[in-house]
């Protein structure tokens, strides 16, 4: 028998956490309440997309630092580097949707980021400094692999009442994060794994779906939609 593909065992071992995220995100955009509830998410998600750029330079600096007859950490350095770049001021964008929805930036910015992000994130640069920058296209999977449908953000416009311009972020992702799905796992099945690596990645991709799941319900479940920020 074939053995499958570094991108379709990733899939299938996701495919496992399936079923609870999709119900959680289907929590999250539950009608009632929506318009407060989106402002809670833009404010949570400013504060996990925040970090993806950093995590994303330090995993390539961390690629260049490995030792030479490591085969994965040249092409890998490349992408996280690359990779940098197409996400760069995307958290920008969540602060414009805020603004434009009413609510304050600047009470984001200088507010303490929810624990829920902190574990999200935080595994992601233990990993990169304690094991290998590879564990982070667990989480970039996660991230890009469950990208907002591409009628969603007309359906909360008309739902919230709020202006079009306040659903950039969630607009922009619908369309970019498809492509971006494909040059990962054109990478995943490029890359020399191990069979170590593949469970380092899976790890991480399950701990990022796991962790995300309960983002949505906390936000999905927190009373007005307020700021998961002391929930763990």
């Amino acid at each position: 028998m074939r053995r499958p593909t570094a991108s379709a065992a990733l899939r299938v071992k996701l495919g496992l956490a399936a079923p609870t995220l999709r119900a959680a995100t289907a929590a999250l955009w539950q009608p009632s309440g929506l318009g407060v509830r989106y402002l809670a998410y833009v404010r949570t998600m400013h504060a996990l997309i925040r970090a993806s750029v950093p995590l994303m330079e330090r995993a390539a600096r961390r690629c260049a630092e490995l030792p030479a007859d490591d085969r994965v950490a040249g092409p890998l350095g490349r992408y996280f580097e690359e990779h940098a770049e197409e996400e760069r001021g995307h958290d920008g964008w969540l602060l414009s949707d805020l603004t434009v929805a009413g609510g304050d930036p600047d009470a984001v910015l200088g507010g303490l980021p929810p624990v829920g992000v902190a574990e999200l994130a935080g595994a992601q640069y233990y990993w990169i400094e304690h094991h290998h920058p590879v564990t982070l296209l667990g989480y970039i999977a996660v991230l890009e692999g469950n990208a907002p449908a591409p009628w969603l953000a007309d359906r909360l416009a008309a739902v919230t009442g709020l202006p079009e311009a306040a659903f950039r972020t969630v607009r922009e992702h619908a369309d970019l994060d498809t492509g971006h799905m494909a040059a990962l796992d054109e990478l995943l099945d490029s890359l020399p794994l191990t069979t170590g690596q593949q469970t380092a990645v899976a790890v991480s991709a399950l701990h990022t779906a796991r962790g995300i799941t309960r983002l949505f319900l906390q936000l999905a479940n927190t009373p007005s939609g307020a700021d998961p920020g002391g929930l763990s």
